[in-house]
């Protein structure tokens, strides 16, 4: 199964020449690389592709709740990784989960979340952090991102911090699904996985972004 290219900052289709890919909007870019279908088979090529990087799941993933999108920033090198996961919520309804690693300055998690600027910048590390997660078995404290929720009257929620030198976003949509979060909520490096892999579920409405 292999990945299709498009614009990590945007959805505006890349142009591929002699040197590498372009966005008509963003110029020169590492193509960001996600499935026609989302399924196993594309999710192992995911795996190849990501190299080094983590690729963060919530689990145990809770029954009724899949994997609903997924892909890697890879042009030199892998520099980011984005999954989506998509379920019911007794409170809200439809909740749609994305978890974005990221090098600086890739932009991926800003296009995941709709916040203006490619880093979530000095809106982390101000304060207290709203909430601490696990991500790949170490502490991660995260911290608001403010966006605009535009004509989404259901917003979401972004949160980001710092995890082994890159950033950490979590979006979460509606906005009240934030209340799912607590502390020591567990993202794993599915990367590490064994036979799990093999109970991953599939499926599910593509996300927005």
């Amino acid at each position: 199964m292999s990945l299709a290219a498009s614009c990590p900052r945007c959805t505006s289709p890349l142009q591929q020449g002699d040197e590498g890919w372009s966005c008509l909007q963003h110029g020169d870019v590492e193509p960001l690389w996600r499935p026609e279908r989302v399924d196993y088979d594309a999710f192992a090529a995911l795996v190849r592709r990501a190299g080094d990087l983590p690729i963060y799941l919530p689990w145990p993933m809770s029954p009724g709740w899949s994997i609903a999108d997924f892909g890697c920033v890879s042009g030199a090198g892998p520099s980011a990784t984005v999954t989506t996961t998509a379920g019911i919520s007794d409170l809200d309804g439809e909740v749609e989960v994305s978890v974005v690693a990221e090098d600086p300055g890739v932009g991926l998690g800003a296009r995941v979340a709709g916040a203006k600027h490619t880093d979530p910048g000095d809106q982390v590390g101000v304060g207290p952090p709203a909430v601490r997660v696990r991500a790949g078995g170490r502490a991660v404290s995260m911290w608001v991102v403010d966006v605009d929720a535009g004509d989404d009257f259901l917003g979401s929620s972004v949160f980001a911090g710092e995890a082994d030198g890159r950033w950490l976003w979590l979006v979460l949509r509606p906005a009240s699904a934030a209340l799912l979060l607590h502390d020591e909520w567990l993202l794993a490096d599915v990367t590490g996985f064994g036979p799990q892999a093999l109970e991953m579920p599939f499926g599910g409405p593509r996300p927005a972004w």
